[in-house]
């Protein structure tokens, strides 16, 4: 539908070879296309965080779905490719399964106000751990009461978590009303939710690891 907003994840790797000026300049070519895009209504959002080789893509296409090739093919000389059954790909697609609002249309999801910040963080699953991860997270998403930020969105890939979200958070449930306590974020609090992680080094004990973004953009209000 024209007037649909569609969540897409991606992760990807560069090849770790590649000239790191030339991938600079592939990268502001990225970023150039991305505005372009969003100026244009094809995007609402484009975001690209990184930590060390590894590449996370979120953006919210209008209209259709589409792949990150229409504005990230400047990088694609750059990437590793990922083996899938129907071929390699520079991009694997995440799955979002995670959120607190689903968007009704393009003038639903549209920001009220500048976000200050738009936020990437990743998450690596203890293999052991990570069935009960999202037998818990998806009875959250079916009960529909917890609150939190709207634009919050969490993807797996293997046994990576994506998560996208902004600064300030708000503060909405997927039926929105809050009226209601959520008994499914109890029952994953009773759960140990810290022993079904892999801690990055770098977050100090945290679950998730907050990224730097090599371009977070979106809509001019």
């Amino acid at each position: 539908m024209q007037d649909m907003i569609y969540r897409c994840h991606y992760r990807a790797q560069l090849d770790g070879q590649s000239d790191p000026s030339l991938r600079t300049q592939a990268l502001r070519q990225c970023e150039a296309s991305a505005r372009a895009q969003i100026d244009a209504g094809r995007l609402m959002t484009a975001a690209l965080y990184y930590y060390h080789d590894h590449l996370f893509l979120y953006y919210e296409a209008v209209g259709a779905p589409c792949t990150p090739d229409i504005f990230m093919a400047a990088l694609e000389p750059f990437l590793t490719r990922w083996p899938s059954l129907d071929g390699a790909r520079a991009w694997a697609q995440m799955y979002p399964y995670y959120y607190h609002c689903l968007p009704q249309s393009v003038q639903d999801w549209r920001r009220k106000t500048q976000p200050q910040r738009r936020r990437g963080r990743i998450a690596r699953l203890d293999p052991q751990r990570m069935f009960s991860y999202l037998y818990h997270h998806l009875e959250i998403v079916r009960e529909g009461l917890f609150p939190g930020d709207p634009y919050q969105s969490i993807a797996l890939h293997e046994d990576i978590l994506f998560s996208y979200f902004e600064e300030p958070r708000g503060n909405i449930n997927i039926r929105r009303d809050l009226s209601q306590p959520s008994k499914a974020i109890e029952k994953w609090q009773a759960a140990d939710p810290a022993a079904h992680f892999i801690p990055f080094p770098e977050a100090e004990g945290a679950n998730f690891l907050l990224l730097e973004d090599y371009f977070a953009l979106g809509e001019m209000l």
